[in-house]
């Protein structure tokens, strides 16, 4: 998109997720004790309620879960239209990142489609957004 985006603000438990682009990486919250990715990031596994969790590199790949096509410019800098997307990642069961899909015409994607990620730079952080493996 390229447009300027909503900024979250980085805490100890998010930092990872957000800045973990600037090595080409995805990071997820895993618990240390039973296995769960815990996303978005907490402090606390809301499996088994321990607090031995930590960032973990995930491969960056999944599968478009649902999308929709956004045609409405909410912010004078915003290109329009884009592809607003659910990703289940792979390889990390139970989690959904809702992103952008990039880099291909809006009528290209499709539910089941096979994406990979990509990051956008804006300051220190890093948005994950996924493009189609062709």
């Amino acid at each position: 998109m390229g447009s300027p985006r909503a900024q979250p603000r980085l805490d100890a438990d998010n930092r990872a997720f957000w800045t973990g682009g600037a090595s080409g990486q995805l990071h997820l919250h895993r618990c240390k004790d039973c296995g769960t990715f815990v996303h978005p990031p907490r402090p606390v596994c809301r499996h088994c309620l321990s607090e031995n969790v930590a960032p973990e590199a995930v491969a960056g790949t999944g599968v478009v879960d649902t999308f929709t096509v956004n045609y409405q410019k909410w912010h004078p800098a915003m290109e329009v239209p884009y592809v607003i997307a659910r990703v289940a990642i792979d390889g990390a069961p139970g989690v959904y990142l809702t992103t952008n899909i990039v880099n291909c015409p809006v009528e290209a994607v499709d539910i089941g489609d096979r994406v990979r990620v990509t990051f956008e730079q804006q300051g220190e952080i890093w948005y994950p957004l996924f493009e189609k493996i062709a």
